[in-house]
């Protein structure tokens, strides 16, 4: 079975970790990347070319959805999920505008993030 990629981006250490934890528990899953900052991030993206990034988006910079939007265009074919703590109709609104594929709150189970992933890159994890 083929491994689905994700990247991480959230300036939060601890919610990092916990959702490296997860992920790493997850059969089918690799995480190749986990980072606070927006521009690692993205170049990090570039560079290891994830399937998914896993992005916050309420940064204390102000910067989160220029970060979707610098992702978007250095890796079109990436699917980016944003993660915020509180949902915000006009920013879920706006990420989607922006090429986000899900717009999911950080207190998801670790059962339905796992699902709502494998969901954004079937053809991935076919069996050879």
């Amino acid at each position: 079975m083929r491994r689905i990629r994700v990247l991480i981006i959230d300036e939060h250490e601890a919610v990092r970790r916990a959702l490296e934890t997860r992920l790493q528990r997850a059969d089918g899953v690799e995480v190749v990347g986990c980072t606070g900052r927006w521009q690692e991030g993205v170049h990090m993206a570039a560079e290891r070319l994830p399937d998914v990034v896993l992005l916050e988006t309420k940064r204390s910079d102000g910067q989160g959805l220029v970060a979707l939007r610098r992702l978007r265009d250095e890796c079109p074919l990436t699917r980016i999920v944003v993660l915020t703590s509180y949902p915000d109709p006009d920013e879920r609104r706006e990420a989607l505008r922006l090429g986000a594929v899900r717009y999911l709150l950080k207190d998801i189970g670790s059962d339905r993030l796992v699902r709502e992933i494998r969901s954004l890159v079937p053809s991935r994890v076919a069996a050879y």
